[in-house]
């Protein structure tokens, strides 16, 4: 929104700006100044509010709060009709305001996320008092909101990407139908006119590109390709569920993605100095880092959306070699249930055994001798294991670390899953493409370890648990909104609804900091 510069808003911000003895206040209400803070013990002087155009850009400013990714209507901006008919509450509240939207512009408007021990923020590294301080008395408050409002790392550029992804959405478009796959070279008088103008919406070369009309032709499929990089998506053309369902999803959520990506980066911790280990789980990446330093970075899998890998902080402490697998019951329950029905010989040759509970004691018993048929899924009355070997689900290698969720970063036999773009594939824990990599990180401080006795140990085969010479912070975070170099934005798609959580919480989070402001500004 811009406010409308009219001679009747100038003229009666002009009465606001004066000085409090120049003003004619309405009956019955007292000129209020402006708090400034109180110098080394004196009673608190009283600076007047700035000139009528610098408060024509406070207020403009503040109607722009939605290129900051916050939402104006949450500030209570005073109506500039009470500039005239109230001048004193009209500095209050316009004050109040400021301060509010100033204060969330430099801490987040949502302060803390329940579930989301990922979120690094220093409230206290921010001296926020001295931020409104400097808005009660600078002359020009505009520019010092427009400070803070680039104060987070990368804040130019998602700004400048959020501008564009409001522009996008404000045009419409109607769902492409169904969910069998539309292929390169196909005729389709429905959806293919229909894939054309969805992509068109965000990509000027196809919309300036001549209309094939039915026919998914090869400047379609160039088109739906840049598309499917700049998504995450598995870059072939073919347009199928996965494609179709994220095309079809209202545009306005990238705008809350982005909206999220700048709250979150407000007053963000800066990162520990000690070597630790950093899982974005929705870029599905592993990085070891040491400050600033990249020292590793690998593809990973990560749990689907029905499993669904949760945020932590806790740390690395230990590594097994050839790990065995104890089956999680809901794992056995979902996943090997149908598998032991249809063939429980095949599960026996990939080295899984059942175990039963007889007067107290664990007892195996041979899979081909249970009626598979007549267990249930909702009760899973066996412990299963799956012996460690080549098949086994958590691969050579199992890096340790404590939590109560059961998670933990592991090898695997299904190497083939690495080559596509989303790989939300497993139970919760992390799938690792280059597990020895991280194995020689970790083992660069531990005595008496180092590469080729590891790979020793692996080859034995045997099962052996070392612990490490120094523990590491381990970080699953959620962080959808990556700013590249060169100021490039790389969204990836909120495959847990983390960001549309979060969104939620910004359109409710509670802000008692206007009435005390206003409070304090009144008194």
């Amino acid at each position: 929104m811009q406010i409308e510069r009219r001679p009747l808003l100038a003229a009666a911000l002009a009465l606001v700006a004066a000085p409090a003895s120049a003003q004619v206040a309405p009956r019955g209400v007292q000129p209020i100044n402006l708090p400034v803070a109180a110098q080394q013990g004196a009673a608190p002087g009283f600076a007047p509010l700035p000139a009528t155009d610098a408060l024509l850009r406070l207020v403009d400013r503040l109607l722009r709060l939605e290129e900051d990714g916050l939402d104006p209507r949450h500030y209570g901006i005073p109506d500039s009709a009470l500039a005239a008919s109230d001048p004193a509450s009209y500095r209050t509240g316009l004050h109040a305001a400021s301060a509010a939207a100033l204060s969330d512009l430099l801490l987040g408007r949502v302060r803390d996320m329940p579930g989301r021990p990922d979120l690094r923020r220093d409230h206290s590294a921010l001296d926020v008092q001295a931020w409104l301080t400097e808005l009660a008395t600078t002359p020009d408050p505009a520019a010092l909101i427009d400070r803070a409002a680039l104060r987070p790392q990368g804040a130019a550029a998602l700004k400048a990407e959020l501008a564009r992804q409001r522009q996008i959405a404000a045009t419409p478009f109607s769902p492409i139908p169904g969910e069998t796959t539309i292929d390169p070279g196909m005729v389709d008088p429905l959806r293919v006119p229909l894939l054309r103008a969805r992509i068109a919406v965000e990509d000027p070369v196809l919309a300036a590109a001549p209309d094939a009309g039915a026919l998914y032709d090869p400047v379609l499929e160039e088109a739906v390709r840049r598309w499917q990089g700049d998504n995450g998506l598995q870059v072939d053309g073919r347009v199928g569920r996965i494609t179709i369902g994220l095309l079809n999803r209202p545009l306005t959520a990238r705008v809350d993605q982005l909206r999220v990506a700048l709250d979150m980066r407000r007053a963000a911790a800066p990162p520990p100095a000690e070597r630790r280990v950093e899982v974005n789980v929705p870029d599905y990446r592993l990085q070891v880092m040491e400050g600033d330093r990249e020292i590793l970075s690998m593809a990973v899998i990560v749990g689907r959306p029905d499993r669904a890998t949760p945020m932590m902080a806790v740390r690395l402490t230990a590594l097994q070699f050839n790990p065995p697998w104890g089956v999680p019951e809901r794992n056995a329950r979902e996943d090997l249930l149908p598998r032991f029905r249809r063939d429980p010989q095949a599960m026996m040759e990939r080295g899984f055994r059942v175990f039963t509970v007889v007067g107290g004691e664990r007892m195996e018993i041979d899979p081909r001798t249970i009626d598979w048929s007549s267990i249930n899924g909702r009760r899973f009355p066996y412990f299963v294991r799956q012996d460690a070997g080549d098949s086994s689900a958590l691969g050579r290698l199992k890096f340790i670390m404590p939590n109560n969720e059961d998670i933990f970063l592991h090898d695997t036999p299904d190497r083939h899953l690495f080559r596509r773009p989303d790989r939300a594939f497993s139970s919760g824990c992390i799938r690792l493409a280059e597990p020895n990599q991280l194995m020689a990180v970790l083992l660069e401080n531990t005595p008496g370890w180092n590469l080729p006795r590891a790979e020793r140990a692996l080859a034995s085969r045997s099962t052996s648990v070392i612990s490490l010479g120094r523990s590491l912070p381990v970080r699953l975070h959620y962080n959808t909104v990556m700013v590249e170099a060169g100021g490039r934005v790389r969204i990836r798609p909120d495959i847990y609804r983390l960001d549309a959580a979060y969104a939620r919480a910004m359109a409710t989070a509670p802000r008692p900091l206007v009435a005390g402001l206003a409070r304090q500004v009144a008194r």
